[in-house]
């Protein structure tokens, strides 16, 4: 993997608080709980707006998203209003796409000024490196899984699918979305420690090239991975369970809680170094 020099600056000033969020999964696992997640969601976009100069989005926000030319899937107005919203009052808001929901084509942009990213981004946040990711398909192994996202992003593929009625389309997406979901749950949300594989792919990056900090979704644990003393991998958790999500203030990076006891509070701290 190569990258230049020039990559992206934030406009942002030290002054400003930079959010990140990941793993919302709207849809799942029934709509009468989602509807109640994303209520949640939106409450803490509210508590958020006032000091949010910028807001990251790292994937899965929704279970099942795929855009047809003249039709999107139905649901989530109340997030999608809010972010519209926030965009609107000119706050940047950029969106990664997970395994879950890669298939944007322009909805985003179009209808939420929002910028989408289908690939890592490397970029300068209040005047620190940081390398952003959903996570998937990064590190070593889950080879199965790396030749599926190849096949899913395959343009042939989508047109394909595309051709499927959405009411048909829609309904497959959704089913095969829990099924993928499901047949994770058991291990998916278990801290490896030294065996974390987007821990592996942090290091290997860190030997070509210095990152302050490695933000990425998808784990469903809130982790602080410290990499060496001036290196760190952070994972946001999710708003499903954790009701975690990342801040950036004064360049340094925090894993925070919304609407969560103290008691009730979560998250992993592990010393992973290079050797």
């Amino acid at each position: 993997m190569r990258w230049t020099k020039n990559w992206p600056r934030s406009s942002v000033s030290k002054e400003g608080k930079i959010y990140f969020a990941s793993d919302f999964h709207l849809g799942a696992p029934d709509h009468d709980s989602s509807l109640e997640r994303e209520r949640k969601i939106v409450r803490w976009l509210k508590s958020i707006e006032n000091d949010c100069r910028e807001l990251f989005l790292l994937g899965d926000l929704f279970d099942f998203w795929f855009e047809y030319r003249e039709a999107v899937p139905k649901g989530f107005v109340r997030l999608l209003g809010k972010l519209g919203e926030m965009s609107d009052s000119g706050i940047p808001i950029h969106f990664f796409g997970g395994n879950h929901d890669i298939w944007t084509y322009g909805y985003f942009e179009k209808e939420l000024g929002i910028k989408v990213y289908k690939k890592p981004l490397v970029v300068e946040l209040q005047g620190k490196k940081c390398y952003l990711a959903h996570g998937d398909g990064l590190g070593p192994g889950d080879w199965d899984y790396k030749f599926l996202k190849k096949v899913f992003n395959n343009g042939f593929f989508q047109w394909l699918f595309a051709r499927i009625h959405p009411n048909t389309g829609l309904a497959a997406g959704n089913y095969f979305s829990s099924r993928s979901r499901n047949a994770h749950s058991d291990g998916g949300a278990e801290f490896h420690d030294q065996g974390e594989y987007l821990t592996q792919y942090c290091q290997e990056l860190l030997k070509k090239e210095h990152f302050a900090y490695f933000v990425f979704g998808h784990r469903h644990l809130p982790l602080q991975v410290e990499l060496s003393d001036d290196s760190t991998y952070f994972n946001l958790g999710d708003m499903i369970g954790y009701n975690t999500y990342g801040v950036m203030e004064n360049g340094e990076f925090r894993i925070d809680h919304f609407e969560k006891d103290p008691s009730d509070r979560f998250l992993i701290k592990s010393t992973n170094r290079l050797e």
